[in-house]
């Protein structure tokens, strides 16, 4: 980092091996944030230890997060990454990133020519779901955003991610420039697929010729991505200090297991990230299956149970042998066998490598902030796995008991009377079924009946209904830890 020699660095510190000035701007990142250094940033820094290339990254920040530029600027754009194991833990300076802009920093238009620049194959994001102003009832543009207003009536001072994209299009378009990939790296289902149809949508209000030119020319990967990096604390980063020797503001602490599945569709070139653990591959969405509901369906049945049963992270509910039984479980009986998979997907290696990260202490991952969004979230975490054990006549205990124990959870009020402060979009339609049924196991079809998050073959299935309100009886009566264990 600056004026800081190796010496100055603990021993234990792994340093970029590559010549970095021979880096060129040729990835440009919308959304400089925790996951990002952890992840896409790192994977590169860490590929360009292997080969002689020169994929260097411009970090945009459209909004906010100035003092982390200016910050990243006074150390070289180099930042610390400690990866927080069980047992052992491994620090890491990544050094892929050479450039940074922001538009209160340096203007929208540099950030516009940056992306414009011929070298430039490659334009990817993490500016999480509400970046690309999409209308979640309908899963289109939302042309009344106010965003998505603003760049329509200003195409060349934009706002939105979609604002800057598509006048960056347009110009190497004006230059008779190669397009770029736009690599969408949220944490989206078919996130490229959204991606494209936010940008086409948004170009075709603009220039209905540009939209047919983007359409033609401009490809859109999947990707599923995929490593715990909780938002940097000053606790978190008053440990880092610690453990590098020096204060970086810029740093970012995960856990080192990472995950990075990427449909193998680039129109300009893309960095070799297989040399490094990437997996390029035709069709994304199997891998965004496995892990909806192997990984965060788990995730939900331990985060709405372990709450119940006063468990304050993740980690805390592995202590608890019952919990991680039923964890690995559900994973290998309720979801594994409705997924159809690559021949050389091991499920039950996937399954036992989400045991390991579930039960790391070193990372506080709270039940309580999994819980949030659980309206959201089932849907796509349990609806497939129901109707495959429906149509297969499956045992449904454990899918049913992670659904029993998000409806006892938004009671708002946990088994020792407390309350809990329930974060859900549909809380008030909650509430209001609750305040007719109480914590009565007849407030389960009620609940059900929403058909937002149950549609009527779940909902209104009686199989569903009467599994369900078995397990929310049991809750009622024997509480989550004594349900759990009894599984």
């Amino acid at each position: 980092m600056k004026n800081i020699s190796n010496s100055t660095l603990n021993d234990t510190v792994i340093l970029p091996r590559f010549d970095r000035h021979k880096l060129q701007s040729r990835i440009v990142h919308l959304g400089f944030g925790a996951f990002h250094r952890a992840h896409q940033a790192l994977y590169t820094s860490e590929l360009l230890d292997k080969e002689n290339a020169d994929w260097g990254i411009c970090e945009v920040n459209l909004f906010g997060g100035e003092a982390l530029i200016h910050s990243l600027r006074a150390q070289s754009h180099l930042y610390t990454v400690v990866e927080k194991g069980a047992s052992n833990t491994k620090i890491k300076i990544s050094g892929a990133v050479h450039e940074s802009l922001h538009p209160n920093l340096d203007g929208i238009e540099a950030i516009l020519e940056k992306m414009a620049e011929p070298q430039v194959a490659i334009v990817s994001m993490t500016v999480t779901e509400k970046g690309y102003c999409v209308d979640p009832a309908t899963g289109q543009l939302d042309v009344k955003n106010s965003m998505v207003v603003h760049d329509l009536e200003n195409p060349r001072a934009p706002k939105s991610m979609l604002g800057y994209i598509v006048m960056a299009l347009r110009v190497r378009r004006e230059r008779h420039l190669a397009p770029f990939t736009v690599l969408s790296c949220d944490n989206i289902q078919e996130n490229g697929h959204v991606a494209r149809s936010a940008i086409l949508a948004f170009a075709r209000l603009q220039d209905s010729e540009l939209a047919d030119w983007i359409e033609k020319n401009v490809t859109f990967p999947c990707t599923m991505v995929d490593r715990i990096v909780p938002a940097a604390t000053e606790e978190m980063l008053s440990e880092l200090a610690t453990f590098v020797g020096i204060d970086d503001p810029c740093g970012i602490a995960c856990e080192p297991f990472r995950q990075w599945v990427i449909e193998d569709n680039f129109v300009s070139g893309r960095p070799n990230w297989d040399l490094v653990g990437a997996q390029f591959v035709s069709d994304v969405v199997p891998y965004e299956e496995m892990k909806l509901r192997m990984l965060n369906g788990s995730h939900s049945f331990l985060a709405y149970l372990g709450y119940l049963a006063g468990y304050e992270n993740i980690s805390d509910t592995m202590t608890d042998m019952y919990f991680k039984k039923a964890a690995y479980d559900m994973m290998m009986f309720a979801q594994a066998p409705s997924l159809t998979m690559p021949e050389d997907t091991d499920l039950k290696a996937y399954a036992q490598s989400l045991i390991e990260r579930f039960s790391n202490p070193s990372l506080k991952h709270r039940t309580w902030q999994i819980a949030m969004d659980g309206s959201q979230k089932i849907p796509q975490r349990f609806g497939g796995s129901l109707r495959y054990h429906l149509a297969q006549g499956g045992d449904l205990k454990w899918i049913a008991l992670g659904i029993a124990g998000w409806i006892r959870y938004v009671s708002g009020v946990d088994e020792k009377g407390n309350l809990i402060d329930v974060c859900d979009p549909l809380l008030d339609t909650l509430k209001a079924i609750y305040d007719t049924h109480e914590q009565h196991v007849s407030i389960v079809p009620a609940i059900l009946s929403i058909e937002t998050i149950f549609p009527s073959d779940i909902g209104q299935n009686p199989q569903v209904i009467s599994a369900v309100s078995n397990a929310y009886q049991s809750l009622l009566s024997m509480g989550a830890k004594a349900t759990v264990a009894a599984l």
